[in-house]
């Protein structure tokens, strides 16, 4: 991880995109139907392309598909003020990058447990850059609010998702967007 002082990137720019490693976590888990993908992009290894199909007829208008960063991560980001997202290309839906400060062991019967995730929901489309500061994220567990949870450990992030969901049947089908890099930065 090369760090400039005031940004170091995280996923993209000198720190590569390893799409092969990221670990799909989709509705599958709870019955339902959805599935993601993440793929270095045709055109350019500067982007990977998060896509997939969104089903929300299993789960009664719920439904999500996410990618994650693999597991163990640590990163220090106490230094920065939040993240910068870019992408190349998107088709204009509502997605949500996550992080998490908390992994537990997994359940006897191997399923992951539940922790509270900070979330932030974004519009993805062509050439977007957004700023996110840690103040813009959202603690939520299982996808409801979380307004007394312990404020996010900057210092230990331990997980970084993307997610397409349904915002109980808001959206669903086919997904498609290309993200370019993910940097922890300060903002002026």
């Amino acid at each position: 991880m090369t760090h400039s002082g005031t940004h170091t990137y995280l996923f993209g720019g000198d720190k590569p995109w390893h799409a092969e490693s990221w670990v799909a976590s989709d509705d599958r888990v709870r019955g339902g139907k959805s599935q993601s993908h993440l793929d270095y992009s045709p055109e350019s290894k500067e982007a990977v392309r998060f896509y997939g199909e969104l089903d929300i007829t299993a789960l009664g208008g719920a439904g999500f598909a996410s990618q994650r960063s693999p597991d163990p991560q640590h990163w220090d980001l106490s230094s920065f003020h939040g993240l910068r997202l870019a992408t190349k290309s998107g088709d204009g839906k509502k997605y949500t990058l996550i992080l998490k400060d908390e992994i537990l062991p997994r359940r006897p019967d191997g399923r992951e447990q539940s922790t509270v995730s900070w979330e932030y929901d974004f519009r993805g489309g062509a050439g977007i850059e957004l700023d996110i500061p840690w103040q813009s994220l959202k603690a939520t567990y299982r996808g409801k609010p979380v307004p007394d949870a312990k404020p996010l450990d900057v210092a230990n992030i331990k997980r970084i998702s993307i997610m397409m969901r349904s915002f109980f049947g808001d959206q669903e089908g086919p997904f498609d967007l290309e993200l370019q890099h993910i940097i922890a930065t300060t903002f002026p």
